[in-house]
């Protein structure tokens, strides 16, 4: 083995590209003649007389090696080789003073970059209508039904959306008003399935005639949870331990990174070498995730700093959990818990809900908790929590992402009062939302916030809005529960889908004027409904809604 070492080092050494590799020969030869010593005494029993080979033997290997390590020294040459792509020529003339075409033709030609249209010409609108003719031009498919225009793209640029070639407009209900901690609300939801805010607007009329939603928020924080490496199990309970007793360390740490977050709790979970720290922190009126992300980079450092061989592996190790289903956001709770209960009156449920108490009661044991347990439902409980969530998340500017943890529900209905009404509860341990940030500074979703009150931050109380926010939610669950499964329970859930779901339209009057795109409506079909209501011409009806929006606008 040393032999064939000291051949493989000579044959590199004889090589232009590696001379500098014959001064490693002694070391190499050392290290292996150990190598191969050490594992002489450890394996001596098992070993066999090695075969002294021949000098034509030898010679042959001399040749195999050397013409290994040819083609192995050619192959990290031709790596290192890095050959440099011609750079594109300089552009003759500002991007903003091209036409579209001669920007088409710089984009193509690597000059003006792809994604960077909105600084490279100034003007947000015909970087999308560019980037739209890109797409077109290299897929041979239109996009011209995409709407594009009259819309503020600096509120997105740089926070909410990249390569940016239009916008989906989603219809958006009010369901209510819904009585909320004794408040008024008309509640927001952008959804295209029919039925949903109808349904969801009766069950707000079943509870605010009966005194409305009582909330509490049992718990605030957002978490973040990394995964850090260290050298052995010891290590990490060490660390554990450290945590427990130096909590105020990282919480002074985190708050170093931000004026509104501040570090609750710490929770540690050892996997092996593998640690994960769960933090938990109030985030003001922001959903959090960046915040808490920064202060948990800082506060990390007092692990490194105070412990040898421990690594963080990732900012997120998944026990956060963000965006997945988890037991743990279910038990521990992640951004807002909140409790919703109402007492809704017997004649209610009988004339509004068209059911009866028992019929609740029975339904929602039997499909809520044993068909979602039967189901192995985590966090399932319900009826259809997500579709109130997020209709409300798109509305009002969330993170429509984290539907999947902050429909966490359990719905809750008992016979009360003697069985005459029925007792209504919903919990909801994970509703992850806020009031800036984000997706909330597009304009329409900020003016859904403001219908709601809870634009921005709060004045006084910062994260009084996004908890309020968080208390409309789960009370709106609660009226879109109540509703469906009244439905469910009296037999109207399909013949009220047939009949909001499958409506068909009057074709659009021949002639009828151009409609913006930004109305976002089929105004032809409103205006022959109106017109077959005998209140409007058809013609009459579009033209005045194109004028008053144009006026608007």
């Amino acid at each position: 083995m040393l032999r064939r070492v000291t051949t493989f080092t000579r044959s590199l050494a004889s090589l232009p590209l590696l001379q500098p590799v014959a001064t490693i020969r002694p070391a190499c030869a050392v290290v292996c003649a150990r190598s191969n010593s050490r594992r002489s005494m450890s394996a001596a029993p098992a070993i066999r007389p090695q075969r002294t080979p021949s000098p034509a033997q030898s010679n042959e290997e001399e040749r195999e090696n050397a013409a290994g390590v040819a083609a192995t020294v050619a192959a990290a040459a031709a790596v290192r080789v890095v050959k440099k792509s011609a750079k594109p020529a300089p552009l003759s003339k500002k991007p903003s003073l091209m036409t579209d075409e001669e920007v088409l033709g710089a984009v193509e030609k690597g000059q003006v970059r792809f994604f960077n249209l909105e600084n490279d010409l100034e003007d947000y609108e015909r970087a999308v209508k560019i980037r739209r003719m890109l797409v077109e031009q290299k897929t041979g498919r239109k996009v011209e039904k995409l709407p594009y225009q009259n819309y503020n793209y600096a509120a997105i640029h740089g926070q909410c959306c990249e390569n940016v070639i239009g916008m989906v407009g989603i219809p958006v209900g009010v369901a209510g008003p819904l009585l909320v901690d004794g408040k008024e609300y008309f509640i927001p939801m952008a959804t295209t399935e029919g039925a949903l805010v109808a349904s969801t607007t009766r069950g707000c009329k079943a509870i605010s005639m009966c005194g409305g939603v009582t909330t509490e928020l049992l718990a605030d924080g957002m978490t973040r949870a990394p995964v850090l490496t260290t050298p052995s199990v010891t290590v990490s309970n060490q660390i554990k331990k450290y945590i427990e007793k130096n909590f105020d360390e990282f919480a002074k740490a985190f708050s170093t990174t931000t004026r509104f977050g501040k570090l609750k709790e710490m929770k540690c979970f050892i996997a092996g070498r593998k640690l994960y720290i769960r933090f938990k922190c109030t985030t003001g009126d922001a959903m959090g995730m960046n915040m808490v992300g920064k202060g948990v980079d800082h506060a990390l450092s007092v692990i490194t700093d105070k412990f040898e061989g421990v690594e963080v592996l990732a900012l997120s190790g998944n026990v956060c959990t963000d965006k997945k289903p988890s037991a743990i956001n279910w038990i521990e709770g992640r951004g807002k818990s909140i409790a919703a209960e109402a007492i809704i009156r017997g004649d209610v449920v009988e004339n509004v809900l068209k059911s009866s108490v028992a019929s609740l009661v029975e339904v929602n044991y039997a499909k809520n908790l044993v068909g979602s347990a039967i189901a192995g439902s985590i966090g399932g409980l319900n009826a259809h929590a997500s579709n109130v969530v997020t209709a409300m998340f798109l509305a009002c500017g969330q993170d429509p992402a984290q539907n999947v943890e902050s429909s966490n529900c359990l719905t809750i209905m008992e016979p009360t009062n003697g069985g005459k009404d029925l007792y209504i509860s919903v919990n909801m341990p994970s509703l992850e939302v806020g009031t800036v940030g984000g997706g909330t500074s597009l304009p329409g979703q900020s003016a859904m916030l403001e219908l709601l009150g809870v634009k921005g931050s709060h004045a006084t109380t910062p994260g009084e809005n996004a908890q309020r926010l968080a208390r409309v939610i789960a009370s709106t669950v609660m009226a879109g529960e109540l509703s469906l499964m009244s439905a469910l329970s009296s037999g109207h859930l399909i013949s009220s889908h047939l009949k909001l779901n499958r409506a068909k339209h009057a074709p659009a009057p021949a002639g009828s004027p151009a409609v913006p795109a930004s109305v976002g409506v089929q105004l032809p079909e409103l205006a022959a409904t109106l017109a077959a209501a005998g209140v409007i011409t058809p013609q009459a009806a579009v033209q005045a809604i194109v004028n008053s929006t144009s006026t608007s606008a």
